[in-house]
């Protein structure tokens, strides 16, 4: 397949929710994805070289990382994939935005990418392809919103990573979520009780705090938390989705810093 021809493919996700497939990603984006993740301009350039599944080189040497997305990690390789990124960005010339050019722990720069001058939101495409998750350190409501969006109707589609039920994993399945250990995980499940021991609240998925999946909260995250509109103490008995990376401290956690990584489902 020659690499126009394959790059149209991947785009036509984005397009589900407005036109019919088989039109290609060079028309506009989604007006309020595109604008609500339209931050101040951080400079621009061609892409040189795709280095994983959310970071890429341009030709004047910068390294640039997507921000708002992790990478989805294939459940038959433990790795993520970057063939999509690459389809997209390959070659193209792209312009960067953001909050603050400030470059991460690695040198790079963290940005939300359009390609050339257009309204397409690259972390838009990859979401609503179903190639990435969104991460939920963005701060700004309204991308934040519009990128949780885009996912969503990916995983109803049941498009890339979402065709594979077992992505999201179940709390009731500490061990399943212990082999992601590092990665970024999204786990599903009721909170069967929440408690308070020391500075951290444990939302419990499990009776068993040695082997069971809990997500932590630390004191000092509570009130950013719940002045975000989530009240803490209201989960239990919920069914939530939580997202975030998987540690070990007896049985499966991970450590909520925002009230992003917390979707609620429902009562039961």
């Amino acid at each position: 397949m020659e690499p126009a021809t394959r790059t149209a493919a991947h785009s036509d996700g984005f397009f589900a929710l407005m036109l019919p497939f088989g039109l290609i990603f060079t028309l506009s984006a989604s007006p309020a994805l595109a604008g609500g993740c339209a931050f101040e301009p951080q400079g621009e350039g061609r892409v040189a070289a795709v280095i994983d599944a959310r970071s890429f080189r341009l030709a004047d040497g910068r390294e640039i990382r997507l921000a708002g997305v992790e990478p989805a990690v294939s459940t038959t390789t433990g790795r993520a994939r970057t063939a999509a990124l690459s389809a997209i960005i390959a070659g193209h010339d792209v312009t960067l935005h953001g909050q603050d050019d400030a470059p991460d722990r690695y040198g790079r720069q963290v940005a939300f990418v359009f390609l050339g001058s257009s309204e397409n939101l690259v972390q838009g495409l990859l979401l609503s392809q179903g190639e990435v998750l969104v991460s939920a350190d963005v701060t700004d409501k309204d991308c934040a919103a519009a990128l949780v969006a885009a996912e969503a109707e990916a995983r109803q589609a049941k498009r890339g990573t979402w065709a594979d039920a077992s992505v999201i994993k179940s709390a009731e399945s500490p061990d399943d979520i212990l082999t992601g250990i590092g990665r970024f995980t999204v786990v599903e499940g009721k909170v069967l009780s929440v408690r308070q021991a020391g500075a951290t609240t444990y939302l419990n998925f499990g009776r068993n705090w040695t082997q069971d999946f809990a997500a932590t909260i630390s004191r000092r995250m509570t009130p950013a938390i719940e002045a975000a509109g989530l009240t803490i103490k209201s989960l239990e008995n919920k069914r939530i989705r939580v997202r975030g990376f998987v540690e070990a401290r007896g049985g499966p956690r991970i450590e909520v810093l925002r009230a992003g990584q917390i979707e609620v489902l429902g009562v039961n």
